[in-house]
């Protein structure tokens, strides 16, 4: 008899078993395939990496970089495969997919409190009295979805991403911005303002039409935007002066400078509560990264800015964690049914890896009767977790890792970019280690 059931074979359902099977609980890992495949898949084994088969940079300078150190530290099945199955890459951690993925499988079959059920599970299975992991990523089945809306209300449960470029604050120019509130509401100042003239506009919205775009994925085909959640190149395309009545309406935003409204103004929203990082308002696009930057970087006070998240629009289906989940990733309203991987409101490899992680530790030091807490928000994981968890952001979205989503660095003299890097990376070591060394880690396995 299992004592926890976790639901998906992707990287965030095998680190979350891994996890709960080294500290000694018994898991039933639940994978669909060879049964039944989603639109994004095409072998049948599990942890295969559907898109790139990059984990990205594995500088420890770099926010990814430095989880990917994090989780080699705390025993990161994942991780351990990758570094086995590494290619050429530069400074990238890439993978041999094939051996990647079979040396995952493997370690799970191999592991004797890992029992590998291939079925789909089209409902959760409460009645079977044991903790549920719900794991199934970004392309949740249909009947699992309708499952998970019945549970969290339909406006709890996003089935399509929009989301808008982050910026870091250090890098923009506040000389050539101002800081108003729309018709002065809230604080008056709790946005940047962009101001555009004519000239400007039309130049910007030209080099927005000509960018290239992301193509769409075969399953992505037959999307319909929301109103709100159109990429600014569709709205662009609508008409000339669609984005002035649109993302761009510059009504009841003063210019300090010239006294007068603006002929169109890109807005910034802090993106966290130290206002570290800075999202576009409703800018959310398809455009390739590259074009991200040159076309954005038209706009006043942008033309230097550090891109820490850029914008997309993409099929995911992905909780409003922030109200729905507590610190073990649970169900506020079923505490017996927990989430691990994308479907929390994490994008990517790693940071699926990492979310996996921590419900399987977390999982695993509630069923031992440890007390065991978030990692310190200054580290890659606890920033990253942190942010999930946020229920002081009203506009949840799915993120990667990067510094924005870090505690800031303590006031001090004014670094500049590779400074800070590598303070953040010094004090993440410092303080992971304090955090594992107060738990006497690793962890007591269970008897």
């Amino acid at each position: 008899m299992p004592q926890v059931i976790v639901i998906g074979g992707g990287l965030a359902g095998c680190e979350c078993a891994w996890q709960l099977a080294r500290h000694g609980i018994a898991v039933r890992l639940m994978e669909m395939k060879p049964h039944r495949r989603s639109a994004a898949h095409v072998t049948d084994g599990l942890a295969e990496l559907v898109c790139s088969n990059s984990f990205r940079s594995d500088n420890p300078h770099n926010a990814i970089g430095l989880l990917h150190e994090e989780l080699r530290v705390l025993g990161s099945l994942i991780l351990t495969a990758a570094d086995a199955a590494r290619v050429p890459a530069g400074d990238a951690l890439a993978v041999d997919r094939a051996l990647f993925a079979a040396a995952v499988e493997g370690a799970l079959q191999e592991h004797p409190l890992i029992e590998l059920t291939r079925t789909e599970a089209c409902e959760l299975p409460v009645d079977a009295g044991v903790p549920i992991v719900v794991a199934t990523g970004p392309l949740t089945s249909d009947a699992l979805a309708a499952q998970l809306v019945a549970l969290t209300g339909r406006d709890r449960l996003a089935f399509y991403d929009a989301i808008a470029p982050v910026l870091d604050a250090d890098s923009l120019d506040h000389d050539e911005m101002f800081a108003a509130s729309r018709w002065g509401k809230g604080d008056g100042a709790d946005y940047l303002n962009c101001p555009l003239d004519k000239p400007g506009y039309e130049a910007f919205v030209a080099a927005l039409l000509a960018a290239e775009t992301m193509p769409l994925q075969d399953f992505e085909k037959d999307v319909h935007y929301f109103s709100g959640c159109q990429p600014i190149e569709v709205i662009a395309a609508s008409g000339p002066q669609s984005l002035r009545f649109g993302p761009m309406k510059p009504v009841g935003l003063t210019d300090p400078r010239t006294g007068r409204w603006p002929w169109a103004v890109v807005q910034l929203r802090a993106e966290n509560r130290h206002g570290t990082a800075w999202n576009l308002v409703g800018f959310q696009t398809k455009m390739r990264q590259a074009d991200q930057r040159r076309v954005f970087g038209m706009l006043p006070g942008l033309r230097s800015a550090e891109f820490l998240r850029y914008g997309t629009v993409h099929r995911n289906t992905f909780l409003d964690s922030p109200r729905l989940l507590d610190e073990a990733m649970a169900l506020r309203s079923l505490p017996q049914v927990r989430f691990a991987g994308q479907i929390t409101g994490v994008e990517g490899y790693v940071e699926s890896t990492a979310s996996g992680y921590w419900v399987g530790a977390r999982l695993a030091a509630d069923l031992g009767g440890i007390e065991l807490h978030l990692p310190p928000a200054t580290t890659a994981l606890g920033a990253l977790l942190q942010h999930v968890l946020d229920a002081g952001n009203p506009n949840f979205q799915p993120s990667n890792v990067h510094f924005g989503l870090f505690e800031p660095l303590d006031a001090g003299p004014r670094r500049n970019k590779i400074d800070r890097k590598l303070a953040h990376c010094e004090r993440a070591r410092r303080d992971l280690a304090g955090w594992m060394g107060a738990l006497g880690w690793p962890l007591p396995v269970a008897a």
